[in-house]
């Protein structure tokens, strides 16, 4: 199930990418972010294993919350961390959700005009 949202989310970049031109910068950003995202994760498991200093969760939620929340769902399912603990997933899955809508609404109002669309001005 947690793999969807991957899929559901690269839909969603696919379709708004035909439909507004969005960068090909903003996967890149979401690629590096969610690599980073999972390197954080896997130190924090590391650390929980060996009894060192964790990684605090609202450094790992905003690490999801910017962009990396792809890198995040694969790190709780492969590394079996933060997977379990319902109250991170609650707010987790809210940050997830407040990432995908800011998407949505940059994506639409920020992004390059398409230029068969345009509406020539009036002239008087």
């Amino acid at each position: 199930m947690p793999y969807l949202s991957i899929l559901l989310f690269a839909l969603l970049y696919l379709l708004t990418t035909f439909f507004f031109h969005i960068p090909v910068l903003v996967a890149l950003a979401y690629g590096v972010l969610s690599l980073g995202c999972f390197v954080a994760y896997a130190i924090d498991k590391s650390a929980a294993k060996e009894g060192r200093w964790r990684t605090s969760e609202r450094t790992l939620l905003l690490l999801g919350l910017l962009c990396g929340w792809p890198g995040a769902v694969l790190a709780q399912q492969w590394l079996r961390h933060k997977s379990s603990k319902r109250s991170f997933q609650v707010q987790f899955w809210i940050s997830v959700a407040l990432n995908i809508a800011a998407f949505v609404y940059f994506s639409v109002h920020y992004s390059a005009p398409d230029i068969g669309t345009q509406v020539a001005p009036i002239e008087l």
